[in-house]
């Protein structure tokens, strides 16, 4: 029966949705002071005697993979502290390192978590109705909080760094490919991977445009690409900036909740929650770098390997595959991550950037643009070194990495017939290089660097890299079976 009122019948309105609640803001007063972690390092060969871009010999820490030295003067060490703020955040303190067992680097099956060219780009479209390709993301996407009273964890730190989250598109030569980024200052400079903004290695030159949490689109230019590290940072000129507050990747313990915040397939805004796999993962990726002397070139070919565990003695890679690749030490989590979530944001539960999402790995792949979709092995690049390059990138337009001086082979226990492998055993060192003023022979095993793990020379490649040129480390080998450590200043790369 309806009431009766002046007599014309009305219905009561819904009520209206709760407004979002109030999370604390991206933004703090204190300087982020994350360890140095991470650095450069050449791609190591099996036993480290392949040609690298140079001519010279590899060595675990030699010169850099195929396009890693951005521009034709090398830049110093990194400056103590950092130019992005960040608030003060609790984090789980650091755990005890895990022993790593077995090879610790999975090679070819670590597709570049970017879309690359137009095959994801269509089945994107299909999904709109619209099938314009920048049209794809244009609403505004923010994270919807329907029940205040039921906000969780992932909620939270989803509503607070979501904003800091941007849609990126690129296109050169009739290729477009869809990425993410993360806002870094109030300046404009964002975050993303350097297999985004070169369309996984086909342009140097490409058109770049950014869709922000609030639906603005953007022009952006390229600061500069650290192909070593798959880093780059683009810039746009906009107000009302969200930077992102980065969080410190080396206070992450095995079993931490992280949420992965991108455009996935280009849905913009899409949050994904999972937990930090494992720590110190060594992956092998094929090298983005943007192609000298023309705009594009044909796309990098598929190596065919799918998804598996590679023999610790490298056997399984051939060597021009080996020349095209680059190892990087990453945080492994099971969070959805598919095309698309490349340069997007992991954080932690209190809404903090630990890592930048890189790369997944497929159980099978096809032609181009047909590679499976998540399937629970996700990676992501440390923050403490995704932000030290991204520093580098803007003061100096590219990033510097380490370099040692040894090559090396993998360990074996020599009491195992196993393939399973202990360290890096050193074959050569190179006469005046860091690694011979620090007194490593021939002989010696290394086992970890500043306390990352190292289980075999593709491992020792990713954490000498990690470190800019210049920096200190703590290296522990073994010698005649008795443990032996020693501080290196490592050189750069880009010299050598």
């Amino acid at each position: 029966m309806t009431e009766q009122h002046g007599g014309a019948d009305e219905r009561p309105l819904p009520p209206r949705p709760p407004a979002p609640p109030s999370f604390p803001g991206a933004q703090g007063g204190q300087t982020s002071n994350a360890p140095q972690s991470g650095e450069r390092v050449n791609p190591p060969t099996e036993p480290l005697q392949g040609t690298p871009a140079s001519g010279r010999p590899g060595t675990g820490n030699g010169p850099a993979a195929p396009g890693s030295a951005h521009g034709s003067s090398p830049y110093g060490a990194a400056h103590p502290g950092t130019a992005f703020q960040a608030p003060a955040g609790t984090a789980p303190a650091r755990g005890s390192r895990a022993k790593k067992f077995g090879a610790g680097t999975l090679v070819g099956g670590m597709l570049l978590a970017g879309l690359l060219g137009g095959g994801v780009a269509v089945g994107a479209n299909a999904l709109m109705d619209d099938g314009d390709t920048a049209a794809r993301a244009s609403q505004p996407q923010t994270v919807v909080v329907n029940n205040e009273d039921s906000v969780n964890s992932v909620t939270a730190a989803a509503v607070k760094a979501g904003p800091s989250v941007v849609t990126i598109e690129v296109a050169a030569s009739g290729s477009t490919g869809t990425g993410s980024g993360i806002i870094l200052d109030n300046d404009g400079h964002i975050l993303t991977n350097t297999h985004v903004v070169t369309l996984g290695g086909t342009a140097a030159n490409p058109d770049v445009e950014v869709q922000t949490s609030d639906g603005r689109v953007l022009t952006a230019t390229v600061v500069g690409t650290d192909p070593v590290s798959d880093l780059a940072v683009i810039k746009v000129d906009a107000d009302d900036l969200t930077p992102a507050a980065l969080g410190d990747s080396g206070k992450l313990n095995v079993g931490d909740t992280v949420i992965a915040i991108g455009a996935p397939l280009g849905l913009s805004g899409t949050v994904t929650d999972g937990i930090v796999s494992t720590l110190n993962r060594t992956i092998s990726v094929q090298s983005s770098a943007a192609p000298e002397g023309s705009d594009s070139s044909d796309a990098p070919e598929d190596n065919g390997f799918g998804f598996r565990f590679a023999p610790p003695d490298g056997s399984s890679q051939d060597q021009s595959t080996a020349e095209s690749s680059i190892f990087l030490n990453v945080i492994q989590t099971d969070a959805a991550i598919n095309h698309g979530n490349s340069g997007g944001a992991l954080v932690n539960t209190d809404g903090e950037v630990i890592g930048v999402n890189v790369a997944i790995a497929s159980a099978a792949s096809g032609s181009a643009g047909e590679d499976s979709g998540n399937i629970g092995v996700g990676f992501a690049v440390p923050m403490s070194y995704a932000e030290r390059v991204a520093e580098e990138i803007i003061k100096d337009g590219s990033a510097t990495h380490g370099y040692l001086g040894v090559s090396v082979t993998p360990a074996t226990a020599s009491d195992s017939s196993s393939t399973f492998t202990v360290g890096a055993k050193v074959a050569e060192v190179v006469p005046g290089s860091p690694g011979e003023k620090a007194g490593l022979r021939a002989g010696d095993v290394v086992t970890s660097v500043d306390g990352i793990p190292v289980t075999d020379a593709q491992s020792l490649t990713a954490a000498i890299r990690m470190q800019p040129a210049g920096g200190k480390v703590t290296v522990d080998y073994t010698r005649g079976g008795k443990a032996e450590s020693v501080d290196v200043t490592l050189g750069d790369s880009a010299k050598q």
